[in-house]
């Protein structure tokens, strides 16, 4: 996969994925060895998405996230979730990788992290709270 290839990718995602409402690209940079994005999505629960990815072409055909940050809050701007790498947890399992619980106010240990893994765990997260609330409607 080339670097075009990879911001393609991304941009499918964001046109055809039906949890997402609306997006609008920030920034957006490429060369052949590397890539920069930065965009703001929509979601259609009105949440939105902010996020920002710098890529590398590290092998022949193989693209890494090196540095991201993905920033989702509610309709109202609160922090529901932000996973990002930036290197300021240095005691938590999984550095530098982290996730900022808005709920809480805590930080969780993290993984390696790319658009494509945070809108699956938003949808799963987004399902499993409309299963807790159809759920409790039930008799």
């Amino acid at each position: 996969m080339t670097i075009l290839e990879y911001l393609e990718a991304v941009k499918e995602l964001l046109l055809t994925n039906p949890l997402l409402a609306s997006f609008q690209i920030v920034r957006e940079r490429m060369t052949s060895t590397d890539g920069y994005l930065r965009a703001r999505i929509v979601l259609c629960n009105k949440s939105f998405l902010e996020f920002s990815e710098y890529v590398q072409l590290v092998a022949e055909d193989n693209i890494e996230v090196i540095t991201y940050s993905y920033h989702w809050a509610d309709a109202d701007g609160n922090l529901i979730v932000r996973w990002d790498n930036t290197p300021h947890f240095p005691e938590l399992p999984g550095f530098p990788h982290h996730k900022h619980d808005g709920s809480t106010g805590t930080v969780q240990a993290g993984k390696q992290m790319s658009i494509f893994k945070v809108i699956e765990e938003i949808t799963h997260l987004l399902s499993d709270k409309k299963s807790d609330i159809e759920g409790g409607l039930k008799p």
